[in-house]
């Protein structure tokens, strides 16, 4: 089959794909920006890509001229865009997505939405089915999957509750803990969306899909407790408090405070399955919760985690333009330039030590100050620390590390780029290279930042005695030296 992939680079988007291409059909991802795209070479052979906007239309008939598609996937979905833009976007990019599919001669849709069952929608579950309505009225045959929490390493739902459960003993929460979810674990998702092509049953229809256990979100927290071997108490108190949700869901977990805002407010909805069809149209044996869980964390001891939904560039860098930082700037910029000599047979194992940086690996010297910066970040309405990193040794170009952005993960080349997203009066690059002169290896670390105003350079100033001993001493260390 012909498919269309879009979102290809989303969470949901990198698990299906490789499953897609070993079933042997023919994918085409469609990309914002190729320079994301970093999946296994291996896979990168077997695709075609298409770098395009869904929202912008208007470049719609020049992309997809002359192409022909069986199914086409809809994957995309932000809960970083602010609440007053989200409908507007969301139903912008669905109808671009329409005129694509007709141009294309799509057999039929895919969409994987929320479930949406419950009175008085959040604005997060509002603009989902405002997209599902797009869909209905297009004439195309459409299969709509609603699903609640999906668990799987890397999943924003995953990361959050893990997040509270590994770093609180003691949780006193808001009532929204107490309302109704029925989780499905990430492998029942995928099942379902690849069973589905093609398949007539599933036409013109919208199934909500679960597993096998409704939970309460507090017992979601105490369940991983357990799995994990945690002793945890939750306290929920009789009141709500978005607001104030909101604030503590920023502060303690990896989302920035627009996600966590879409999240509190789409969590005083039950989203627990009503009709259960397609258990009979696609049988699998459905993961319970803990299973699932069990098999997230597997996945991430192995480092075997594919995607992360963290890897999305921040609210503040939806339309990051990679190639526009891999240069990084000389006017007008502040350096902090270090290197030291290594000998050439401990290149690769320098190499592996800085391509490992942040997540729980820490930052090589002062992670105690690191951490500090991290919360003041958060105080600012930054992303922090919290994001970690996707794997602890893997890395490609898009990941985040912590409060970074990877920009460059060149192996062969032994160049690190990262570029900041932290909250900060200016842009701020990282870089970790090693140069060979013949006999001698050279590790250089240069630190970049190009003020806005006399704000930026006050900052600068007032972070060079921290630059100082903190860049200084981390340098030594990923060279090996005490």
């Amino acid at each position: 089959m012909r498919i269309l992939l879009t979102g290809a680079n989303g969470y949901i988007g990198m698990r299906l794909l490789p499953v897609l291409v070993e079933a042997g059909h023919e994918v085409t991802c469609v990309i914002r920006d190729k320079n994301r795209f970093k999946p296994s070479k291996d896979l990168l052979d077997k695709v075609q890509i298409i770098e395009f906007d869904f929202l912008h239309p208007e470049n719609a008939v020049q992309n997809f001229k002359n192409k022909e598609f069986d199914v086409a996937y809809y994957l995309i979905h932000s809960l970083a865009d602010t609440s007053s833009t989200l409908k507007e976007y969301e139903l912008r990019a669905a109808g671009c997505f329409v005129l694509v599919a007709l141009l294309t001669q799509v057999k039929q849709i895919a969409y994987l939405s929320g479930i949406s069952n419950d009175q008085d929608l959040s604005k997060h579950l509002t603009a989902r089915k405002v997209v599902k309505d797009v869909f209905i009225k297009s004439g195309i045959p459409y299969t709509i999957f609603e699903a609640g929490i999906i668990v799987g390493s890397g999943s924003v739902s995953f990361e959050i509750i893990r997040d509270l459960t590994e770093k609180l003993p003691v949780m006193i929460v808001p009532r929204w803990l107490n309302s109704k979810c029925q989780p499905i674990a990430i492998r029942n998702v995928i099942y379902y969306l690849e069973h589905c092509i093609l398949n007539e049953k599933t036409f013109y229809k919208t199934f909500e899909i679960g597993g096998p256990d409704v939970l309460s979100y507090k017992q979601m927290l105490l369940d991983l407790a357990a799995v994990r071997g945690y002793k945890r108490y939750i306290i929920a108190l009789p009141v709500l408090f978005p607001g104030v949700s909101a604030y503590w869901l920023y502060f303690t977990t990896s989302a920035n405070y627009t996600v966590a805002k879409q999240l509190v407010h789409s969590m005083k909805n039950d989203v627990v399955c009503k009709e259960f069809s397609i258990r009979e149209i696609i049988p699998q044996e459905l993961i319970n919760y803990k299973g699932a869980i069990q098999m997230a964390f597997k996945r991430i001891e192995q480092n075997m985690v594919i995607s992360s939904w963290t890897d999305s560039a921040s609210s503040s860098l939806n339309y990051l333009d990679v190639n526009q930082f891999i240069e990084v700037p000389v006017n007008g910029c502040f350096k902090d330039k270090k290197w030291t000599e290594i000998p050439n047979e401990e290149i690769e194992e320098v190499a592996n030590r800085f391509f490992s940086i942040g997540g729980e690996n820490g930052w090589y010297y002062a992670d105690m100050l690191w951490r500090m910066r991290g919360v003041i970040d958060k105080l600012f309405g930054g992303v922090g620390l919290t994001r970690g990193r996707r794997s602890k040794v893997d890395i490609e170009t898009g990941d985040t590390i912590d409060f970074w952005r990877v920009i460059l993960a060149d192996k062969k080349n032994h160049r690190l780029l990262l570029f900041a997203e932290m909250k900060l009066p200016g842009e701020a690059w990282l870089e970790f290279v090693i140069v060979n002169n013949g006999n001698r290896s050279i590790l250089k670390q240069t630190a970049t930042f190009r003020p806005k105003g006399i704000m930026g350079r006050n900052y600068w100033y007032a972070m060079l005695p921290f630059h100082f001993f903190i860049f200084r001493n981390m340098l030594k260390r990923i060279a090996g030296k005490k």
